[in-house]
């Protein structure tokens, strides 16, 4: 290897594969040692410097000057290989920190191929794959078809890098929002919270900076175009706009939106927001399975409970009433432990040996005692409710079994019915009794 030789390799490399030329440089002196202790021994100290301007070569052994002949010669072809590999990795790595540095954000690509419900993207200069578990339930994609996703995880698996997208993340629809709405991406309107489940619900929590600009129209758009775009590119999730506000009952009855929300009590021990709605709004404010009520927890980061006034009663006098009764509690300790949201034997099972020896001026060997009641309890009542709930299904299996029978027997009426309409015809009508002769006799 000559020096005009290696400033050329270290350009070409440094042009083709956008890679450092103090990597390659680095590379080919790493290679060179390598070569040179091949052929002297692994023990020898060997020493090999690349001038960065001129490519000439200067290597020590043992601490004595190396002919630059004699490097190039015996190094030449042993460190051909060790090159290339130095170069792979080199390259390499250049690819995962340009994509490391790009995670959260979102990248478009073309599919090249779509098999087992495993997608591979097409990116700038890396394929990478789009797996089923990071793709928006229902949807399915095709060869040559353009996707956005948001780079999910990059990581090095051997010479190449594997770069793994997601369309299922909060941070992709924040990224849609970015690029849908200038008054996001220009920082007047701000996401403060974002909570999902992609292909059906998501709650996007915004505030502005500027009194001016209505954070939840301007995410609407007019007419709705610009959150129909979003919506279209995530295959008809639904999108809530919740108006943000720094006071928590205010943000909890905005989360809970379209349902109307009476009051919101906070259970600070517990971490557990117990709120009040009417009766007519109890289902909106659930949602369909749970779904409101579940987003709004994550977007608040509150566990939120709901229900009515007179549920919330119901539930003050059953918990008094049952705190009362264990060993070692009277009823005063049971008001304040409900004060606190402890409504159920559960809640009490969990509850820090501290606080509760705080509250009720009680000893160690009394708050265990408390406990330990709260836990049998708390296991009895779950299996109770899970003898209910077989219960249930047994009756439902029975009540669609009963209602299965009735339609095969409905069945079995109407082919009856028509077997016996088949087999006697009513009579045509206009026509001659049988027997009678038409017409005049001879």
């Amino acid at each position: 290897m000559n020096p005009s030789e290696i400033l050329r390799i270290v350009d070409a490399i440094h042009r083709d594969k956008n890679i450092d030329k103090e990597i390659v440089f680095t590379a080919i002196e790493s290679a060179l040692v390598s070569a040179m202790k091949k052929h002297y021994s692994e023990t020898d100290e060997i020493d090999v410097k690349i001038d960065r301007t001129s490519g000439e070569m200067q290597g020590f052994h043992n601490g004595a000057p190396l002919d630059a002949d004699i490097v190039g010669r015996v190094g030449a072809q042993t460190a051909k290989q060790v090159i290339i590999q130095k170069i792979r990795e080199a390259e390499r790595d250049a690819l995962y920190d340009e994509y490391e540095a790009t995670i959260g954000d979102m990248i478009t690509g073309v599919i090249h191929r779509y098999e087992g419900g495993v997608a591979t993207v097409q990116l700038a200069n890396v394929e990478a794959i789009l797996p089923r578990s990071e793709q928006i339930p229902g949807e399915t994609h095709h060869p040559n078809e353009r996707v956005r996703a948001t780079v999910f995880e990059v990581r090095k698996q051997g010479s190449r890098v594997k770069v793994v997208l997601s369309r299922t993340r909060p941070q992709f629809v924040q990224r849609l929002f970015e690029q849908e709405i200038p008054e996001i991406a220009e920082g007047v309107i701000e996401i403060k919270a974002m909570a999902r489940e992609p292909g059906y619900r998501s709650k996007v929590a915004v505030s502005s900076s500027d009194s001016r600009v209505d954070c939840v129209g301007a995410c609407v758009g007019v007419r709705g175009n610009r959150i129909k775009n979003i919506v279209d590119e995530l295959a008809g999730e639904r999108i809530d706009i919740v108006r943000w506000n720094d006071d928590l009952k205010v943000l909890i009855g905005n989360a809970l939106q379209p349902a109307e929300v009476e009051d919101v009590i906070f259970c600070q021990m517990l971490g557990r927001a117990i709120v009040l709605v009417r009766e007519d709004q109890l289902s909106l404010a659930i949602g369909r399975r749970g779904q409101n009520v579940r987003l709004a927890s994550k977007l608040c980061g509150w566990d939120i409970e709901i229900m009515t006034r007179e549920e919330l009663d119901e539930q003050i006098d059953r918990a008094v009433g049952g705190f009362s009764q264990l060993e070692g509690m009277d009823e005063a300790l049971a008001l304040k432990l409900v004060e606190e949201g402890y409504m159920s034997y559960d809640d009490l099972s969990i509850i820090e040996p501290s606080d509760l020896m705080a509250m009720g001026n009680l000893t160690e060997e009394q708050v265990d005692r408390i406990v330990e009641q709260a836990e049998e309890r708390a296991l009895e009542a779950e299996q109770i409710e899970q003898d209910q709930r077989r219960k249930q299904r047994e009756l439902e299996r029975i009540e669609k079994a009963t209602a299965e029978a009735h339609r095969l027997e409905a069945e079995r009426d109407a082919a009856r019915q028509a077997l016996l309409e088949a087999a006697n015809p009513p009579p045509i009508e206009g026509a001659s009794p049988e027997g009678e002769a038409g017409g005049n006799s001879a």
